[in-house]
């Protein structure tokens, strides 16, 4: 008998049924519920770096490769970000603090060639996921260091993440090790496991091939912050 995947026992959970706040229906995305909790989710180990060889490595479309160390990084101006999560497996979190590099900031040290119009982050435990250029030039695109005021813990995605808060959160990929240009569209790990190539929670795009809504209270039985 073949494994469900993860996108199938979303499909079969139950839809939460919870009054959002008139106040908060702007800020809502349909089927979701506001937690105060940060829950823990993630495929494989939460990994362990030697940081004296820990590198955010640049490619693809770029007229030249870089690498930047962790020191290089931390030397670059921050900007703090408040906003929204929200995760495909039905929570949201709200007022969330971030700080890191804007994406758009970090852009200007690179070279990109004009073609290179989609992106590919790829992050440890061999997950990728893929994020058109132009969603990563808002305001509150961020390389992210830390969370709440305090270094991202190991298991949200320290010594990098990326956030990307207008899209289902597995769009922010934890532990990013790459950041790869290219002219073409290319799906992630998730994307080509079930989930929506573009991930926007307001229009609750969250599998491939499914216009209904179907949702999942999975994350109640994680680890959580």
């Amino acid at each position: 008998m073949a494994k469900d995947s993860k996108a199938d026992r979303i499909k079969r959970m139950q839809i939460p049924n919870v009054e959002i706040p008139p106040e908060l229906a702007d800020r809502i995305p349909p089927g979701q519920v506001v937690t105060d909790r940060f829950p823990i989710l993630h495929e494989g180990e939460v990994p362990q770096y030697d940081m004296t060889a820990w590198s955010l490595r640049v490619f693809g479309l770029v007229k030249e490769e870089k690498s930047f160390s962790y020191e290089q990084l931390m030397a670059l101006p921050r900007t703090q970000v408040v906003c929204d999560i929200h995760c495909v497996t039905r929570w949201s979190k709200l007022d969330t603090v971030w700080e890191g590099i804007l994406f758009r900031d970090f852009l200007r040290l690179l070279d990109v060639q004009p073609e290179g119009k989609y992106v590919m982050i790829h992050a440890d435990n061999d997950y990728e996921t893929n994020v058109p250029l132009e969603d990563l030039m808002g305001d509150d695109i961020l390389l992210a260091m830390t969370f709440d005021g305090k270094p991202l813990t190991q298991k949200h995605g320290w010594p990098l993440r990326l956030v990307v808060p207008h899209l289902y959160f597995w769009k922010s990929a934890k532990w990013i090790q790459g950041i790869e240009f290219m002219a073409e569209d290319r799906e992630g790990f998730w994307e080509r496991n079930g989930f929506h190539n573009i991930a926007d929670p307001f229009e609750e795009q969250r599998f491939s091939g499914e216009a209904i809504p179907i949702p999942e209270d999975e994350w109640v039985r994680k680890d959580f912050d």
